[in-house]
């Protein structure tokens, strides 16, 4: 199995890569499935349900988020009726929605997915390794192949969170910052990695935000309002092949694809 995941989907400049993109890279790559971070999809932050049926009709298979996925009041109710919108798992028992799912492909193939917030330098929410490890007794009924995206702000904390799931999780996939790191690699037990799969959309900015607009608040503190970027726009994100079998990782790379104009 080929999975893409593609990483924060920021404004209408990230749906429109997404939808021009998503196609070209699906037939490149051979994806069976695709997997998108849309949390700040809504004008930069946030999701709507019209938007993630957008992004459905672009090819996506399931939404992740994180900690904006709140922003937007309306996507409350959309969370427990659309099991393909996925919110973190660690948020408190009773939240709308669902932290992780079991979703079938064509080929009658399983796959896993679980969303995860961290804790470091974000909100006080359920330990992130716990919830995890919860989950997957459950998945693990089902399917071998299971894919996380960790969404947090510390690399030590993806990277421990590696660590501790290597072997039982095919993959574990970063998202939040914005940017893509380098750091591919396979555990050695069979669980591919890495920090970031970086953001999708206006990478003339300052991780989509217009660059004066954000300087005028580093170097007055004032407020300002954020507006979105809108050149250079493109998809980032992440090709993972993974052992239909025994669920363990056999390839992962870095994808960057930039949006003609």
């Amino acid at each position: 199995m080929k999975i893409l995941f593609i990483g924060d989907i920021v404004g209408s400049p990230g749906r429109r890569a997404v939808k021009e993109l998503i196609p070209v890279i699906k037939k490149r790559e051979k994806a069976d499935f695709v997997i998108a971070n849309g949390e700040n999809a809504a004008g930069g932050s946030g999701l709507t349900p019209r938007l993630a049926e957008e992004l459905f009709s672009y090819g996506v298979d399931v939404l992740t988020s994180g900690d904006h996925i709140w922003k937007k009041k309306e996507i409350m109710e959309k969370l427990d009726e659309e099991k393909r919108i996925l919110r973190p798992a660690n948020y408190p028992k009773g939240v709308p929605g669902s932290g992780w799912g079991v979703y079938t492909l064509k080929n009658g193939l399983k796959i896993g997915i679980i969303n995860l917030l961290g804790r470091v330098f974000m909100e006080a929410v359920e330990c992130p390794f716990r919830v995890a490890r919860e989950a997957l007794e459950e998945i693990k009924r089902e399917t071998p192949i299971v894919i996380i995206d960790i969404h947090a702000e510390a690399t030590s904390e993806k990277i421990a969170l590696g660590w501790y799931m290597d072997g039982m999780v095919s993959a574990i996939l970063g998202t939040h910052t914005h940017v893509q790191t380098a750091d591919e690699h396979i555990y050695p037990k069979g669980t591919a990695y890495i920090s970031d799969v970086g953001m999708t959309g206006p990478h003339d900015s300052v991780i989509g935000r217009k660059v004066e607009q954000i300087l005028a608040r580093f170097i007055t503190q004032l407020p300002t309002r954020f507006e979105m970027a809108e050149d250079n726009i493109r998809l980032n994100g992440a090709m993972v092949s993974i052992d239909d079998k025994t669920g363990g990782a056999k390839a992962i790379k870095r994808i960057t694809e930039k949006l003609e104009k």
